[in-house]
Protein backbone atom coordinates (compact mmCIF):
# COMPACT_ATOMS: atom_id res chain seq x y z
CA UNK A 1 0.00 0.00 0.00
CA UNK A 2 1.05 3.60 -0.79
CA UNK A 3 0.26 6.75 0.28
CA UNK A 4 1.12 10.52 -0.38
CA UNK A 5 4.08 11.78 1.80
CA UNK A 6 2.80 14.94 3.45
CA UNK A 7 5.84 16.55 4.56
CA UNK A 8 8.17 16.28 1.44
CA UNK A 9 7.60 17.46 -2.39
CA UNK A 10 8.29 14.04 -4.42
CA UNK A 11 7.73 14.10 -8.09
CA UNK A 12 7.54 11.52 -10.87
CA UNK A 13 8.97 11.89 -14.32
CA UNK A 14 7.16 9.11 -17.41
CA UNK A 15 8.47 6.35 -15.18
CA UNK A 16 11.39 6.89 -13.71
CA UNK A 17 12.92 8.61 -10.60
CA UNK A 18 15.52 10.30 -10.79
CA UNK A 19 18.13 11.60 -8.51
CA UNK A 20 21.74 10.03 -7.96
CA UNK A 21 22.70 12.35 -5.44
CA UNK A 22 21.51 13.87 -8.11
CA UNK A 23 20.34 12.90 -11.54
CA UNK A 24 18.02 16.21 -11.22
CA UNK A 25 15.40 17.15 -14.36
CA UNK A 26 12.92 19.60 -14.33
CA UNK A 27 9.99 18.09 -12.23
CA UNK A 28 7.51 21.62 -12.09
CA UNK A 29 5.03 19.97 -14.20
CA UNK A 30 4.89 16.34 -13.05
CA UNK A 31 2.62 14.81 -10.52
CA UNK A 32 2.95 14.00 -6.72
CA UNK A 33 4.81 10.46 -6.34
CA UNK A 34 3.75 8.26 -3.60
CA UNK A 35 5.76 7.34 -0.89
CA UNK A 36 5.08 3.30 0.68
CA UNK A 37 3.73 3.22 4.18
CA UNK A 38 6.26 0.11 4.81
CA UNK A 39 7.90 0.53 7.66
CA UNK A 40 10.43 -1.84 7.97
CA UNK A 41 12.83 -3.77 5.13
CA UNK A 42 11.04 -6.46 5.06
CA UNK A 43 7.53 -4.92 4.58
CA UNK A 44 9.37 -3.44 1.64
CA UNK A 45 10.80 -6.38 -0.41
CA UNK A 46 14.69 -5.08 0.78
CA UNK A 47 17.55 -7.14 1.10
CA UNK A 48 20.82 -6.61 3.19
CA UNK A 49 23.57 -7.77 0.38
CA UNK A 50 25.56 -9.44 3.39
CA UNK A 51 22.91 -11.78 3.18
CA UNK A 52 24.18 -12.33 0.54
CA UNK A 53 27.63 -11.54 0.37
CA UNK A 54 28.88 -11.58 4.10
CA UNK A 55 32.17 -9.82 3.32
CA UNK A 56 31.06 -7.22 0.52
CA UNK A 57 33.48 -4.22 1.01
CA UNK A 58 31.07 -1.29 2.20
CA UNK A 59 32.56 2.29 2.32
CA UNK A 60 28.92 3.56 2.96
CA UNK A 61 29.29 7.59 2.67
CA UNK A 62 26.18 8.65 4.22
CA UNK A 63 25.86 6.77 7.54
CA UNK A 64 28.99 8.99 8.42
CA UNK A 65 30.45 12.36 8.11
CA UNK A 66 33.00 11.66 4.71
CA UNK A 67 29.87 12.82 2.16
CA UNK A 68 29.22 15.80 0.38
CA UNK A 69 26.89 17.01 3.10
CA UNK A 70 29.96 16.62 5.60
CA UNK A 71 27.55 15.17 8.18
CA UNK A 72 25.85 11.86 8.50
CA UNK A 73 22.78 11.96 6.47
CA UNK A 74 18.96 11.25 7.89
CA UNK A 75 17.49 7.87 7.62
CA UNK A 76 21.10 6.36 7.95
CA UNK A 77 21.33 4.88 11.33
CA UNK A 78 23.73 2.05 10.29
CA UNK A 79 25.92 1.60 7.29
CA UNK A 80 24.21 -1.44 5.37
CA UNK A 81 23.67 -1.77 1.73
CA UNK A 82 19.68 -2.59 1.07
CA UNK A 83 18.01 -3.75 -1.61
CA UNK A 84 15.08 -5.07 -3.11
CA UNK A 85 15.42 -8.70 -3.96
CA UNK A 86 16.29 -9.17 -7.82
CA UNK A 87 19.02 -6.19 -7.34
CA UNK A 88 20.40 -7.16 -4.18
CA UNK A 89 20.81 -10.92 -6.17
CA UNK A 90 22.02 -9.48 -8.89
CA UNK A 91 24.90 -7.32 -7.58
CA UNK A 92 25.46 -10.35 -5.87
CA UNK A 93 26.35 -11.87 -8.94
CA UNK A 94 28.25 -8.86 -10.09
CA UNK A 95 30.56 -9.49 -7.00
CA UNK A 96 30.74 -13.12 -7.97
CA UNK A 97 32.11 -12.20 -11.49
CA UNK A 98 34.44 -10.09 -10.75
CA UNK A 99 36.32 -11.82 -7.80
CA UNK A 100 36.80 -14.53 -10.36
CA UNK A 101 38.74 -11.78 -12.55
CA UNK A 102 40.98 -10.58 -9.56
CA UNK A 103 38.58 -7.73 -8.20
CA UNK A 104 35.66 -6.59 -6.15
CA UNK A 105 33.28 -4.25 -5.08
CA UNK A 106 33.29 -1.58 -3.30
CA UNK A 107 29.51 -0.06 -2.16
CA UNK A 108 28.95 3.76 -1.38
CA UNK A 109 25.32 3.77 -1.49
CA UNK A 110 22.01 1.29 -1.86
CA UNK A 111 18.38 2.05 -1.20
CA UNK A 112 18.31 5.75 -0.06
CA UNK A 113 15.29 6.58 2.37
CA UNK A 114 13.76 9.34 1.22
CA UNK A 115 14.17 11.43 4.09
CA UNK A 116 17.29 11.59 3.00
CA UNK A 117 17.13 12.84 -0.37
CA UNK A 118 15.31 15.55 1.98
CA UNK A 119 18.21 15.60 3.43
CA UNK A 120 20.17 16.92 0.47
CA UNK A 121 18.21 19.09 -0.48
CA UNK A 122 18.12 21.24 2.77
CA UNK A 123 21.27 21.40 2.24
CA UNK A 124 21.36 22.15 -1.15
CA UNK A 125 19.29 25.60 -0.46
CA UNK A 126 21.69 26.49 2.40
CA UNK A 127 23.96 28.83 0.36
CA UNK A 128 26.02 29.36 4.01
CA UNK A 129 26.76 25.66 4.30
CA UNK A 130 30.26 25.58 1.95
CA UNK A 131 31.71 23.21 4.33
CA UNK A 132 32.95 20.51 1.16
CA UNK A 133 33.01 22.55 -1.85
CA UNK A 134 36.44 22.55 -2.52
CA UNK A 135 36.34 18.50 -2.48
CA UNK A 136 32.75 17.69 -4.02
CA UNK A 137 31.84 20.71 -6.57
CA UNK A 138 35.19 22.67 -7.14
CA UNK A 139 33.84 24.90 -9.87
CA UNK A 140 29.89 25.17 -9.36
CA UNK A 141 28.14 27.29 -6.79
CA UNK A 142 24.78 25.20 -4.61
CA UNK A 143 22.09 26.55 -7.49
CA UNK A 144 23.91 24.62 -10.39
CA UNK A 145 24.08 21.57 -8.50
CA UNK A 146 20.38 21.36 -8.61
CA UNK A 147 20.51 20.77 -12.67
CA UNK A 148 21.96 17.17 -12.91
CA UNK A 149 23.65 16.07 -9.57
CA UNK A 150 20.83 16.86 -7.06
CA UNK A 151 16.94 16.41 -7.16
CA UNK A 152 14.00 15.96 -4.85
CA UNK A 153 13.34 12.70 -5.48
CA UNK A 154 15.82 9.79 -6.46
CA UNK A 155 16.27 6.14 -7.98
CA UNK A 156 17.85 5.24 -4.73
CA UNK A 157 14.50 5.49 -2.74
CA UNK A 158 13.31 2.51 -4.65
CA UNK A 159 15.91 -0.04 -3.68
CA UNK A 160 17.52 -0.98 -6.97
CA UNK A 161 20.00 1.72 -7.72
CA UNK A 162 23.68 1.32 -6.09
CA UNK A 163 27.12 3.66 -6.09
CA UNK A 164 30.06 1.60 -6.01
CA UNK A 165 33.59 1.33 -7.55
CA UNK A 166 35.90 -1.38 -7.99
CA UNK A 167 39.48 -2.50 -6.75
CA UNK A 168 42.03 -4.21 -8.14
CA UNK A 169 43.04 -7.56 -5.58
CA UNK A 170 45.46 -8.87 -8.23
CA UNK A 171 48.87 -8.22 -6.36
CA UNK A 172 48.20 -8.48 -3.18
CA UNK A 173 45.63 -6.20 -0.82
CA UNK A 174 42.46 -5.04 -2.60
CA UNK A 175 43.11 -1.35 -4.00
CA UNK A 176 40.39 1.16 -5.23
CA UNK A 177 40.58 1.34 -8.58
CA UNK A 178 41.65 5.12 -10.62
CA UNK A 179 38.44 6.43 -11.64
CA UNK A 180 39.60 10.17 -12.53
CA UNK A 181 37.49 11.70 -9.83
CA UNK A 182 36.30 9.90 -6.50
CA UNK A 183 32.85 9.49 -5.39
CA UNK A 184 29.97 12.35 -5.92
CA UNK A 185 32.50 14.51 -7.54
CA UNK A 186 29.96 17.38 -9.18
CA UNK A 187 31.71 17.75 -12.05
CA UNK A 188 31.96 17.08 -16.23
CA UNK A 189 34.14 14.80 -15.37
CA UNK A 190 32.60 12.87 -13.37
CA UNK A 191 30.29 11.68 -16.60
CA UNK A 192 31.06 7.81 -17.50
CA UNK A 193 32.35 8.77 -20.83
CA UNK A 194 33.56 12.07 -20.65
CA UNK A 195 36.84 13.17 -22.99
CA UNK A 196 40.43 13.86 -21.23
CA UNK A 197 40.89 10.63 -19.50
CA UNK A 198 44.17 8.69 -19.27
CA UNK A 199 43.57 5.08 -21.17
CA UNK A 200 43.89 3.28 -17.96
CA UNK A 201 41.05 5.30 -16.16
CA UNK A 202 39.18 4.76 -19.25
CA UNK A 203 39.62 1.13 -18.85
CA UNK A 204 38.68 0.85 -15.42
CA UNK A 205 35.69 2.67 -15.81
CA UNK A 206 34.53 0.38 -19.03
CA UNK A 207 35.57 -2.56 -16.63
CA UNK A 208 32.92 -1.29 -14.26
CA UNK A 209 30.25 -0.67 -16.47
CA UNK A 210 30.37 -3.70 -18.26
CA UNK A 211 30.53 -5.82 -15.14
CA UNK A 212 27.46 -3.92 -14.15
CA UNK A 213 25.86 -4.37 -17.35
CA UNK A 214 26.32 -8.05 -17.85
CA UNK A 215 23.82 -8.76 -14.99
CA UNK A 216 21.09 -6.14 -15.84
CA UNK A 217 22.26 -2.45 -14.58
CA UNK A 218 22.11 0.47 -16.20
CA UNK A 219 24.69 3.16 -15.82
CA UNK A 220 23.79 6.98 -15.29
CA UNK A 221 25.92 9.11 -17.99
CA UNK A 222 26.44 12.38 -15.49
CA UNK A 223 27.93 9.94 -13.07
CA UNK A 224 30.56 6.56 -13.66
CA UNK A 225 29.54 5.24 -9.84
CA UNK A 226 25.90 5.17 -10.49
CA UNK A 227 24.15 1.98 -11.99
CA UNK A 228 20.12 0.87 -11.52
CA UNK A 229 18.85 -2.07 -12.40
CA UNK A 230 16.31 -1.93 -14.77
CA UNK A 231 14.27 -5.13 -14.63
CA UNK A 232 12.79 -4.47 -11.60
CA UNK A 233 9.30 -3.15 -11.90
CA UNK A 234 8.60 -1.21 -8.43
CA UNK A 235 7.84 2.29 -8.61
CA UNK A 236 7.47 2.64 -5.24
CA UNK A 237 9.35 5.14 -3.21
CA UNK A 238 9.94 4.11 0.27
CA UNK A 239 11.48 5.96 3.76
CA UNK A 240 12.34 3.12 5.62
CA UNK A 241 14.94 3.83 8.11
CA UNK A 242 18.68 2.21 7.58
CA UNK A 243 19.38 0.41 11.11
Amino acid sequence: MIKPHSALCWLLLSGWLFACCGCATSTDSAAPVEISDATTATQAGLVDIETLVADIALDMRYAGNDNFVGARVDGYGAPRCYLRQQAAHALAAVEQDVREQGFRLKIFDCYRPARAVAHFMRWAEDPNDQRTKARHYPRLEKPALLNGYIARVSGHSRGSTVDLTLMDCRSGPCVAMDMATEFDFFDVRANTDTPGLSVQQRQNRQRLRQALEQQGFVNYEKEWWHFTYAADPSKALFDVPIE
